[in-house]
């Protein structure tokens, strides 16, 4: 006797909410390890965090449009897997956040909320990139195919969202304001055009799965790893400013803390371009 479509229905997004929770667990597991991330939303501003969670919603929106929380189409269907998977982050930091006693009952409300919204974005991240990530592949030993991401802006956003993701998660840290006071103007400088090569290198030339090529090599380069870095560069100094860091530096040490972590982040542009 064979199960009814709604029961099989059932059972496939029950797999999927298994391997949402088990993605956003492999992404989220630094941020929710890191005392920064404990601290910060009691010190930011209101207005700032909510401000990155209301942007962070498109952002995941996108993400589940081009990689997607289960295999779904349509624009109610990728709404619903974006809130799906940041009820998935909300409910894995709230649990893991309690077992290491962070969450003990003593902070205010206000400050609980913060935390977890924070780390929800990190976990629905991790979520929508699951079955990507960790689905089995398919019949031809391929994962499954979703929505065309080789157009311009297609690669652009994946690169955004990458840069975000690497972003998040360097930025609470004190280390890339330490690197940044100890590194001279031409070694900045040096950095970030080694952060370029780099993006370019892993997008377009070492034969990683996922490689795209162009018949226009210094077009690509201009196009997109060129503006790929200037959008990584601006996530950077969102990142930043969300969190706080670049409140009192003047203009060109903000310009250099943000170089210093588009270093980690250009990186992160190139994987999310691989990955999806």
């Amino acid at each position: 006797m064979t199960a009814s479509p709604a029961l099989d229905a059932e059972v496939r997004y029950a797999g999927d909410l298994a391997r949402g929770f088990g993605g956003a667990l492999l992404f989220s597991t630094p941020l929710l390890m890191t005392q920064e991330m404990w601290s910060l939303p009691a010190e930011m501003a209101p207005a700032r965090l909510l401000l990155f969670v209301a942007l962070s919603l498109p952002l995941l929106y996108g993400l589940a449009y081009y990689a997607g929380f289960r295999s779904s189409v349509g624009v109610v269907a990728n709404a619903l897997d974006t809130l799906a998977a940041v009820a998935v982050g909300f409910i894995l930091a709230g649990v893991i956040l309690t077992l290491f006693g962070i969450i003990d009952g003593r902070g205010s409300p206000a400050e609980l909320a913060g935390q977890l919204a924070l780390q929800s974005i990190a976990g629905a991240f991790g979520a929508l990139l699951a079955r990507r990530q960790l689905a089995p592949a398919t019949d031809d030993g391929e994962p499954d195919e979703d929505a065309d991401a080789d157009t311009y802006f297609g690669e652009l956003f994946l690169m955004v969202a990458g840069a975000l993701f690497i972003a998040f998660n360097i930025a609470p840290t004190e280390e890339v304001m330490l690197i940044a006071h100890m590194m001279s103007g031409w070694m900045t400088l040096t950095l970030a055009v080694v952060s370029i090569a780099l993006l370019h290198v892993i997008v377009y030339r070492i034969g990683l799965p996922g490689q795209h090529e162009h018949d226009r090599p210094v077009h690509a380069f201009f196009a997109f790893s060129v503006v790929g870095y200037a959008l990584a560069l601006a996530v950077c100094l969102y990142v930043l400013w969300t969190f706080g860091r670049l409140d009192g530096l003047p203009p060109h040490e903000m310009l250099s803390v943000a170089m210093v972590m588009a270093f980690p982040a250009s990186i992160g542009a190139a994987a999310a371009r691989l990955l999806v």
